[in-house]
């Protein structure tokens, strides 16, 4: 007890003079050994090793690779872009036909990207929710030995090639979401978007909805990985102070997951708004805009360059690239946008 007592005066008195307590003061003999605690820059000062040296710079060269494919694929889109364009006799960014190879050219990317953008955000409306909650049930609600199996059975659904979704929404969707259009239109008919002339079949909301089971294992996979890394002390502590389940998962799992959350949408988005080929086949193909979903009708940049590419000539092709140039920048107009909100988020 004496010794105990005395150890914390000690520490007492060296803290009050301003010394470290934690370093080992220098003995007065000849045979003492020298403070372990170094100089303040000595770790700064020290040689790096080698293969630090070699991480730091195959770290450096893989970003900087990134950035140069980026930067090459835009200047290929745009090179190949540019006649086309010149070509055009109409306003590329308003028109809403397609006739690139006539005389005189004219086509327009208006209509295109609109289905893809409506597409895409109807797909995340219907798709984000449910994968955040298969997310949440397979990270907390479910035991663990039905949590991790059923995770991966929401994985193996990226593993499904996109024809097969194409085929499932041509075959089997469009004919069995027509009484659901229906019923949409008879009792929300007064709504925009759900108003028909009481046609229905390939529409934007059958494609919506194809695209929303695409980007499904992927929002959920992100989401689960992300809500799994709660620490545990914000959860106890959300049930110490008599948080029940759903009290505990919205302030302590939803706010620590959100910038993963976000993530994970600009993901689904980036899937959704370049699928081709299912999109292709869930579409009656035109050149209008309309925010009528239930109707026939609508198309995307993807689905487009898909179904004309076989035909187009010269020009038809440089205006393909167009497109896909429009694509590339709306793709990174709503990367940068993610990356601000999670800035944000994780400044407050």
């Amino acid at each position: 007890m004496e010794e105990f007592e005395t150890a914390v005066a000690d520490v007492t008195s060296r803290h009050s003079r301003g010394e470290n307590p934690g370093t080992r003061p220098a003995a007065s003999s000849a045979g003492s050994v020298a403070p372990t605690a170094g100089p303040p820059g000595e770790l700064s000062r020290r040689r790096p090793r080698r293969g630090d040296t070699g991480f730091r710079l195959l770290a450096t060269g893989a970003g900087v690779l990134l950035l140069g494919i980026m930067a090459a694929i835009a200047v290929f889109l745009l090179l190949e872009a540019i006649p086309a364009i010149s070509a055009d006799r109409s306003n590329f960014l308003t028109t809403l036909g397609w006739s690139p190879d006539d005389s005189p050219s004219s086509f327009g990317i208006a209509a295109l990207a609109f289905g893809s953008v409506l597409s895409s955000l109807l797909a995340l409306l219907i798709g984000v929710p449910v994968a955040v909650g298969v997310a949440l049930v397979t990270s907390h609600y479910a035991p663990r030995w039905l949590g991790g199996p059923l995770g991966y059975v929401i994985d193996l659904l990226a593993a499904v090639p996109s024809v097969i979704f194409g085929l499932w929404g041509l075959i089997y969707l469009v004919p069995a979401m027509i009484p659901l259009a229906q019923f949409l239109n008879r009792y929300l008919g007064f709504i925009p978007l759900f108003a028909s002339d009481g046609t229905f079949g390939k529409s934007v909301l059958v494609a919506s909805v194809v695209l929303a089971v695409m980007i499904l294992p992927i929002v959920a996979a992100v989401s689960r990985e992300v809500f799994g890394q709660t620490p545990r002390d914000h959860i106890e502590a959300a049930y110490a102070i008599g948080a029940t389940k759903w009290e505990m998962v919205r302030t302590a799992i939803l706010p620590y997951g959100r910038s993963g959350m976000v993530s994970a949408t600009v993901l689904g988005f980036g899937r959704a708004i370049g699928e081709t080929i299912a999109v292709a086949l869930v579409l009656s193909a035109n050149y209008q805009i309309s925010f009528r979903i239930l109707e026939p009708g609508g198309n995307t940049i993807a689905a487009n360059i898909a179904n004309t590419y076989g035909e187009a000539g010269a020009t038809g092709r440089g205006a393909l690239i167009a497109s896909g140039l429009i694509l590339f920048a709306i793709t990174l107009i709503v990367n940068f946008a993610a990356r601000a909100i999670v800035k944000r988020g994780v400044a407050r």
